[in-house]
Parts: C-alpha cells; structure tokens; sequence
C-alpha cells in the first residue's frame, strides 16, 4: 500500500510503498478514503522538539481520516465489513482508574493512532473496533475526514452551558471556526472570534459571527463595546495557543466567567491570577474528545441541524490528492486556511 512515512528522526515524509496491516484480535482494518491534515502532522513532519521527544520513527503519521470497513480481526462484534467510519485517535488500557471509572479521555497510558502507532496516511489502517465510529448517510468523506478536530471543538464549546450566553473564541483555526458552529447551535447570544489572518476571519463571518476581530488593529475591550457588552464575555474558548490570547480573554471576562483552554502554548504565559481569584473565573484545560460522548454529541448535532453540518463543512477548504501531500502540508503550515484534506480514494 502507498504510504507517508517517516523512516526515522528528520524532517520530512516519504510517499512509498508499505506493507498492509493485518488486524488483531478484536481489530478492524479500514481503507482510508480521505484524511485530515492536523497541528500534530506538521509537528511530525518538520521533527521539531515536541516530535522528537515524543515520536519513535519508523512510523505511519495521520489520525483524522475517513474510510470503509475491508476486513475484521477475531472477535469483533458490532462493526461490519462495508461501514463507512472515522477513529477515535486515543487507544486506552482500559483498567486504570480513570478508564474503569468512565473517563476514558484521561487515561494515563494513552496510545494515539499516527503518534505511538502506525496511522492514517495510508491507503489502509488498523485501529480497535473500541475505537471505530461508524457514520450516519448525511456525513461526507470530507466532513467525516475531519470528525475528530470537530469533536474537539464540541468538547470545547460543550464544556459550560451556552445558553443566552456572550461567547469570546481566541484563535480562528479550523477548531475555533467549527467553534463557532456549535455555540450557535447551543444557543449563544453573541460569538466574537480573534485572529490575525483576515482569510480565515473571513470564513468566520460566513460561518455566522456575530463579530470576528483583527486583534492587530483591534483590542477586544473595542470588540465589547461593538456588541454593545458592558459587563464582559461569559465564556472563553482559548483555542490558540498563544501567548498573548488567554492574558486578553481574563481582562475581558465577566465576573464568574468560565474559560476553556484548547490551545496548547509554546511558551510560558504569565497571567493575572489575582483577576482570576478575584472575579471568580473558572479555567478548564481540554484535550481531545469525551470517549465518546463527545463523539454522540457530534453526530446527533449533524444529524439534527443541517445549517450546522453545512457550517462545519465550509470548514474544509483544500481537498488534494493524497499524492500532493506536500502541497497539502504547504497550505496548512501556512495558516490562512480552513481545514486541508488529502483524498486516497484515487491511489
């Protein structure tokens, strides 16, 4: 099968020919049709620090993807040959205390699909039937190549209640864009989202913002008073990372407001911890996706709002054959962007 691998430590994949993998014993082999191209591929890709710390080359990168169930190992039970499916990405040991109590998203010996084990950069791949979503009718291979950075906005959005509530979104990545999309559908009153890439703004509005925000010519104080806020924003949803976003947010918080970090920063961030004790403010991390509810939650909102599905698919803005990879990489390295999709189906 053709293949992005990375053979060991450097920079850059190769596209070869790899051997197809066999499933295990309760194991589902997929024929990847379409994948997602993430923050953590660019990572692997470009072998910076992070990767190098936590990679072990050779390996199959890719995590997000879309394809069909081809063949079942021993055991499994509910999945069937010709289902049409995404991954959740996150394999767990399923006997920790935090895997028996049900919160498997916090399991401590976590092994993720296209990090610790071979992935979805490939034409085939092999992930737990735990782990295989099958998908309704009304997902495309696009829109479902893209389900697991969807869920992460869900579980991000969905962290606090919404309803009648002013929401501030930090950073206009495809996770903040889908951001959107589920605030509105949860009952938002205002949605102002920041970034400084006015392509990118510029599908925030399409997607329904009430107010995107070119924070290198406007502050967010300014952005309160066009949407004619006087007490501040009730929820945050820091999905940037960088360091300057979630200072800005706590100065501009409602006292008892409640902030959801997604972002992941590359540096330390001093912060106002006297504000954060004094106006009551609660800060939730976030990583991943609830297993699964977050993953429930995705599909019945798809199934049940096609304005939303419509939203989240807007999202998707390259769609390339998985043998331009490089270009693929290119665009999302670049920024300006939604969401890069490599396409298999043609290999």
């Amino acid at each position: 099968m053709k293949a992005l691998y990375k053979s060991g430590a450097g920079a850059g994949f190769e596209f070869v020919d790899r051997p197809e993998p066999v499933p295990g014993v309760g194991e589902v082999k997929i024929r990847v049709l379409t994948t997602g191209i993430c923050g953590t591929d660019l990572h692997i890709e470009s072998w910076d620090a992070w990767a190098a710390g936590i990679i072990e080359a050779p390996l199959i990168p890719g995590h997000e993807f879309y394809g069909e169930v081809v063949e079942l190992g021993e055991g499994v039970c509910e999945v069937r040959v010709g289902d049409r499916v995404s991954g959740e990405g996150h394999i767990v040991c399923g006997i920790c205390r935090n895997c028996r109590a049900g919160r498997r998203q916090m399991c401590i010996r976590t092994v993720s699909v296209g990090v610790q084990r071979d992935g979805a950069f490939a034409e085939f791949v092999v992930i737990p039937e735990t782990n295989v979503w099958v998908h309704h009718d009304a997902v495309s291979p696009e829109l479902g190549a893209v389900f697991d950075p969807f869920g992460n906005a869900v579980h991000t959005a969905l962290s606090f209640p919404l309803v009648g509530e002013d929401v501030l979104i930090t950073g206009a990545g495809p996770i903040g864009l889908m951001a959107i999309a589920v605030a509105r559908h949860a009952g938002a009153r205002n949605i102002a989202i920041t970034d400084v890439s006015e392509p990118r703004l510029d599908l925030a509005r399409s997607i329904g913002v009430d107010l995107a925000v070119d924070v290198s010519r406007m502050r967010i104080i300014e952005a309160q008073r066009e949407l004619h806020m006087v007490e501040g924003f009730d929820i945050g949803l820091e999905m940037s990372g960088h360091p300057t976003a979630l200072p800005e947010m706590i100065e501009n918080m409602n006292h008892g407001g409640r902030i959801a970090m997604l972002g992941l920063p590359s540096q330390d961030i001093t912060i106002d911890w006297g504000k954060v004790v004094t106006h009551m403010l609660t800060l939730k991390g976030v990583y991943g996706r609830e297993m699964f509810e977050t993953w429930y939650a995705m599909s019945a909102m798809l199934q049940s709002n096609d304005r939303l599905r419509d939203a989240v698919a807007s999202v998707v803005t390259d769609v390339l054959p998985a043998s331009d990879w490089q270009e693929g990489f290119s665009i999302a390295r670049d920024g300006r962007s939604g969401k890069v999709v490599l396409d298999w189906s043609a290999i």
